[in-house]
């Protein structure tokens, strides 16, 4: 019998690693991504005081379209910044997750770059 690797518990090891390497600050919050198969989440937290500032995902009332494909990542990228330069932040640690930087991930980042982030 061939036994397939859990790749939910290998995501879960990269990201424990990573995340002992950065942290978010008041100054500079983590922008936290959360990739599931049919929908995507990114929150700004601060790490020091154990707070989200801010979150956007496709499960929202607001949002339209399908939510597990690259258009809707870069949408959530680009809400997240919105609502993070209303509260007064500008720069953000990029945590990806433990993911890969592609696909819906990549998009994210780079709505959340085009919404004025900088990271």
């Amino acid at each position: 019998m061939i036994k397939r690797p859990d790749t939910r518990v290998q995501r879960i090891k990269r990201h424990n690693r990573v995340r002992g390497k950065i942290s978010g600050t008041a100054e500079r919050p983590r922008l936290s991504v959360f990739r599931s198969e049919n929908n995507i989440y990114a929150q700004i937290i601060d790490d020091v005081a154990g707070v989200t500032l801010v979150s956007a995902s496709t499960v929202e009332k607001g949002f339209e379209g399908n939510g597990g494909n690259v258009e809707a990542a870069k949408k959530v990228g680009a809400t997240v910044a919105e609502r993070a330069l209303k509260k007064g932040i500008e720069d953000v640690v990029f945590d990806r997750g433990g993911y890969i930087y592609h696909g819906r991930v990549k998009a994210l980042a780079e709505g959340a770059r085009e919404g004025g982030l900088k990271f």
